[in-house]
C-alpha cells in the first residue's frame, strides 16, 4: 500500500465511493477510507429508502441488477386524502448499490482501506495535507475529502462543517411482507413509491411505502427533531413506537411481518450548509447536506456532491500547475450550488413550511394538487418561490406567522 495519493476521502457511502469512480476513470492515485470491515460492507450504513428516478440511473450509470422494483407512480397521502402523479422511479436495493459502486471504482484503480476509522486530518501550517486514522496511520493526498456523513471529523476539525443538532433528522425502515398494497379506501400503491404526512404517525416528518414487489415494501418513518416535532410529538413515544404504532393501526399491515435483518436506521441533518471547502480539501456528501422537500433524493444529491467535488479535483490536479488552494477549489462551490442544490434556500423554506403545517392542512394540500398542474408540484419542489406561493391559500396566513416566529426566534 502507498502512503501518498492524488486524492484520499474519508467514507464509501455514495458520495465518496462516486467521487472516487470518476476520479480513478480520469487515472488519479485514489485511495478510500471506510469505516466497516470489507466482509459485511455496508452492513451498517446500510440505512438508506434507495428510492430515486431514472435520470439518477441514468446519469450515474447504475446498472438494473441493484433495483428491487421499477416504479410507475409516487403517491401523496394525508390522513383522509392522498394524491397520485404518474412518476417512474425505481426502488434500489442499498446494500447492493453501495456494492456495486465500490466494485466499479475498484476495477477503474481506486483503492479502498476498510475498517479504518478516520480520526483526524493531518495538517502543516494549519493545511490538510493528509488523514490520520486508527489512531496512528496516516495517508497523505494533494487534495483530502470528508464524505463521512454527519460526524464529518475532518470537516469539523477544519472548521468546515456546522451541523446543529436541532435541525437533525432521524428515520426508521422495516422490509416487510404480507402488505395488502391494493387497499380498498387507500391509493393503489402496486409498482408505487407512497409519502405520508401525518403528525399522528410522524410529528413533523413524514413516513413512506415504497413497494419491492408482490407483497413486500420498505415501510418507514422520518422526522426532523425541531420546533414542529416538539409541538406534535408525544412525549412517551420514541421513533420505534410511531412505528409500531402505524403497524398496529394501518389496515394494510394486518397480515404483514417484518423480514429477518431487514431494519435499518439514519440519521441526517436538514439546513442550510455552511463552508463547503477550504485549502486542498472539500466536504461532500451529507457532510454537508441538503434535501428535496418532498421526494428527498438523498443519493442523488450525494452523489452529484461527488462528481461536482471530482470536477474540482481534476480541475486543479490535471495538468498539475494549480495547487488545490480554496481560491482554485471554489468550483467545487459553484458546481454545488448549481448542479446539486439550486435554490437550497427556497427549498428549505418549503421544507420547514411543509412540516409546521397541520394534519387538516395536509388533507386540503392533497385536494389543492388534484386542482393544479403537475409541473407545479415539480417547481415548488425544486425551490421555486411562485410555484410554492401557488400551494399557498389566504387560510394560510397563521401558519406563515408561526413560520416567521420561528426564524426570528432562532
Amino acid at each position: 500500500m502507498n502512503d501518498e495519493y492524488d486524492v484520499v476521502i474519508a467514507g464509501a457511502g455514495p458520495a465518496g465511493a462516486q467521487c472516487a469512480r470518476d476520479l480513478a476513470a480520469r487515472d488519479y492515485d485514489t485511495v478510500v477510507l471506510e469505516t466497516e470491515v470489507e466482509d459485511e460492507f455496508p452492513r451498517q450504513s446500510n440505512k438508506s429508502t434507495a428510492g430515486t428516478f431514472p435520470s439518477m440511473m441514468s446519469a450515474f450509470g447504475i446498472p438494473d441488477d441493484v433495483v428491487m422494483n421499477y416504479t410507475e407512480n409516487v403517491v401523496l397521502e394525508s390522513p383522509n386524502e392522498y394524491y397520485v402523479r404518474q412518476q417512474p422511479g425505481a426502488v434500489l436495493e442499498f446494500a447492493e448499490f453501495k456494492r456495486y459502486l465500490v466494485a466499479d471504482s475498484q476495477e477503474n484503480g481506486a483503492e479502498y482501506i476498510f475498517d479504518a476509522h478516520v480520526t483526524e486530518p493531518i495538517t502543516e501550517n494549519g493545511t490538510p495535507i493528509g488523514v490520520r486514522y486508527n489512531g496512528s496511520e496516516e495517508v497523505y493526498a494533494d487534495v483530502v475529502i470528508d464524505a463521512t456523513g454527519p460526524s464529518a471529523p475532518l470537516a469539523k476539525k477544519l472548521g468546515v462543517s456546522d451541523l446543529e443538532r436541532q435541525n437533525h433528522a432521524i428515520g426508521i425502515e422495516y422490509e416487510l411482507e404480507g402488505i395488502e398494497i391494493d387497499r380498498q379506501g387507500y391509493a393503489d400503491l402496486t409498482d408505487a413509491m407512497m409519502l405520508r404526512l401525518d403528525h399522528d404517525l410522524a410529528p413533523g416528518g413524514y413516513s413512506w411505502i415504497f413497494h419491492t414487489g408482490e407483497d413486500t415494501a420498505k415501510v418507514g418513518l422520518c422526522y426532523i427533531q425541531n420546533d414542529s416535532h416538539q409541538h406534535y410529538a408525544r412525549d412517551d413515544f420514541s421513533i420505534d413506537d410511531y412505528l409500531q404504532h402505524w403497524l398496529d393501526t394501518d389496515p394494510r399491515f394486518a397480515d404483514a411481518s417484518r423480514l429477518e435483518g431487514k431494519q435499518h436506521r439514519g440519521s441526517a441533518h436538514i439546513q442550510m450548509p455552511g463552508q463547503l471547502y477550504t485549502d486542498r480539501f472539500m466536504a461532500i456528501g451529507d457532510t454537508v447536506p441538503t434535501v428535496d422537500p418532498l421526494w428527498g433524493e438523498g443519493i442523488n444529491k450525494c452523489m452529484r456532491s461527488g462528481r461536482a467535488a471530482a470536477t474540482a479535483a481534476d480541475a486543479c490536479l490535471k495538468h498539475g500547475e494549480l495547487e488545490p488552494t480554496a481560491e482554485n477549489l471554489e468550483v467545487y462551490e459553484t458546481l454545488w450550488h448549481r448542479d446539486v442544490a439550486p435554490n437550497m434556500d427556497s427549498r428549505l423554506l418549503m421544507t420547514e413550511l411543509l412540516y409546521l403545517a397541520s394534519n387538516e392542512r395536509y388533507d386540503r394540500l392533497m385536494a389543492d394538487l388534484s386542482d393544479l398542474d403537475d409541473d407545479t408540484l415539480a417547481k415548488a419542489n425544486k425551490g421555486s418561490k411562485r410555484a410554492i406561493l401557488q400551494l399557498l391559500s389566504p387560510g394560510d396566513l397563521p401558519l406563515l406567522a408561526t413560520f416567521a416566529r420561528q426564524r426570528l426566534g432562532r
